[in-house]
């Protein structure tokens, strides 16, 4: 796996999250955050389940640039 490191939260409160990362190899985005609270799961369930292999996470607003690069990284890659 060839990940690049796109961003960490600038705020960040010393446990080095939540980070942005693009998987170029896979194309994928890989993001750590914070793990999304009962009431907020409960929320996304009301569209539909979450696999056991999947998680529900939060990042916050000022991460948007980060997302923004993430993505710029992750189409260029792809015109590889």
């Amino acid at each position: 796996m060839t990940l690049r490191f796109i961003a960490k939260d600038p705020n960040t409160n010393g446990d080095n999250c939540p980070t942005v990362w693009v998987d170029e190899e896979k194309q994928e985005f890989v993001i750590q955050g914070w793990k999304a609270d009962e009431v907020t799961q409960a929320e996304c369930l009301a569209t539909g389940p979450i696999p056991d292999t999947e998680t529900v996470l939060r990042l916050p607003i000022r991460m948007a640039a980060a997302l923004r690069e993430a993505c710029d990284a992750a189409e260029g890659s792809a015109l590889r």
